[in-house]
């Protein structure tokens, strides 16, 4: 049952509150409301909530405090953390928050919950929807991202290769995209030596999912997802509290698959092709090992420097087999680098691309959708960092400094015919509960590119969601303009 429900004036009110509109909200509540809130110290102070009684002891109505409208920085997914504090029942927003469209879409954010183990799953509150947004397509965003959020929870025991590929396969059914696999020795046959020997000591055989969908004749959009179901590090094994999150290795193809998933159920217009390089990296007796040199599907020969640098040896072959067909703008994503986290934490994920005006537009649209990225460099300078003495490059850079850079020059050798390009270094995890984001796994990036793709390539004729419309209107604004409406891995667990 959908969280999100039609307007209804007979749901309880929620109100959202600041310093400023205090005051006069509370001179609206009857006195018996006021004098409740007033005994239990409530400060319309943001993320505060007070929930008031009727005389019948019923729930009247809710207070929420908000960021007032001068604050410098503005938490617009904020309201949804009401999903996870009231009891169920039916709410509506009495007066309008920040931005109704993103707090309706964090409620269903929030309201989150990996049950699938849980005998009895426990009930939540539902949202009547504020007048004016786009029902449809907020249930769009969030249930693909429920989607690639219940792949990236799912334990290794459940979610190998091959239920990878099913789930993949499923997507890609769903809406008639063209879909084929390649697995195991056929890697060999088909170019795809990286991919094999990453993925060749595991008890399930390495795989490459690929499926299109849309007019040939439309722009081309391709997506590229890390699917290591588990890292062990190979023969370089982590230590056991490495391995603990090792589930979500595979989140950077979950990440694909979600935005893939909202694209083609908006119909946009594209010609979209997915690329999944599905592998668990295990240890056994045919284990790839460090020292060892591999072809690539490109040509480069590559020295494993270490064997739990892999997700970028099975990214660069499917890296490569993309590139050969120069799609117009061609995105990875990949829980790829421990360093990233060092660098810029759990929530921020790096990008990287040699693109200046994507690179502009995908630090806006992370912006304005509260999903947020930054823009790391491509330092041409580090690249020497890969060299080998015995290959034509190394997996790995020459020390312990800038591993989600070199990581991302590594990957940046496979990728030349692509009219545009972007690595997502992704960690695909919330250690903490936020407003949006739930404890556990997340699905970061592939909100903020949907909204990009849809303003950059059109949505389908005759439809004109709001959304896209008010953030190509801020793209139009002035920088100063824009800034006063929005208020301001292969190694790591």
């Amino acid at each position: 049952m959908s969280l999100l429900r039609e307007p209804s004036a007979e749901a309880t009110p929620i109100w959202f509150v600041t310093t400023e509109t205090w005051p006069e909200i509370r001179a609206g509540l009857p006195p018996a409301a006021a004098a409740f809130a007033d005994a239990n110290g409530f400060e319309p102070k943001p993320g505060r909530s007070q929930i008031l009684p009727s005389e019948a002891g019923a729930i009247a109505a809710v207070l929420f405090g908000i960021e007032g409208h001068g604050a410098r920085a503005k938490d617009l997914l904020l309201p949804g953390k009401l999903a996870t504090l009231l009891p169920p029942g039916l709410y509506r927003f009495a007066n309008g928050p920040h931005d109704s469209t993103l707090a309706a879409l964090s409620w269903l954010l929030s309201a989150y919950r990996f049950d699938r183990y849980k005998a009895n799953p426990s009930k939540l509150p539902q949202l009547a929807a504020p007048d004016g947004i786009d029902i449809a397509r907020i249930e769009r965003i969030a249930k693909a991202v429920a989607f690639g959020r219940d792949l990236i929870s799912t334990p290794a025991n459940d979610l190998g290769p091959a239920a990878l590929e099913a789930a993949a396969l499923s997507v890609a059914a769903q809406f008639q995209a063209s879909a084929s696999v390649t697995r195991g020795e056929t890697l060999l046959a088909a170019r795809l030596p990286l991919i094999h020997a990453v993925g060749r000591a595991a008890e399930e055989a390495p795989r490459l999912v690929d499926f299109s969908w849309g007019d040939p004749a439309y722009p081309k959009l391709t997506l590229v997802g890390k699917g290591v179901c588990f890292d062990s590090g190979g023969l370089d094994i982590k230590p056991s509290a490495g391995m603990l999150l090792m589930k979500k290795d595979m989140g950077g193809a979950a990440t694909a698959l979600a935005l893939a998933s909202m694209i083609m159920e908006a119909g946009l217009k594209l010609r979209l092709r997915v690329l999944l390089p599905i592998v668990e990296n295990a240890i056994a007796g045919n284990a790839f090992r460090p020292g060892d040199i591999y072809p690539s599907r490109k040509g480069l020969s590559v020295e494993i420097g270490n064997t739990d640098a892999e997700g970028r040896l099975i990214l660069a072959d499917a890296l490569a087999l993309a590139d050969e067909d120069a799609p117009d703008l061609l995105i990875d994503f990949a829980t790829l680098t421990g360093a990233a986290r060092v660098a810029l934490g759990p929530d921020l994920p790096p990008f990287y691309t040699a693109d200046e005006q994507l690179a502009a537009e995908i630090a806006r649209f992370g912006a304005l959708s509260q999903d947020p990225v930054w823009r790391l460099p491509l330092w041409d300078a580090y690249d020497k960092m890969l060299d080998s003495k015995v290959a034509d490059i190394n997996n790995v850079g020459g020390g312990p400094f800038a591993g989600s850079i070199t990581a991302a020059l590594f990957l940046r050798r496979f990728v030349e015919r692509a009219k545009s390009w972007v690595h997502f270094d992704v960690y695909g995890w919330a250690p903490a509960q936020q407003s949006g984001r739930p404890e556990g796994a997340e699905i970061q990036s592939a909100r903020l590119l949907y909204d990009l793709v849809e303003a950059r390539f059109g949505a389908p004729e005759g439809d004109s969601p709001r959304i896209v419309h008010h953030i190509v209107a801020h793209i139009d604004e002035s920088e100063e303009e824009f800034e006063e409406e929005i208020g301001h891995d292969d190694k790591s667990p």
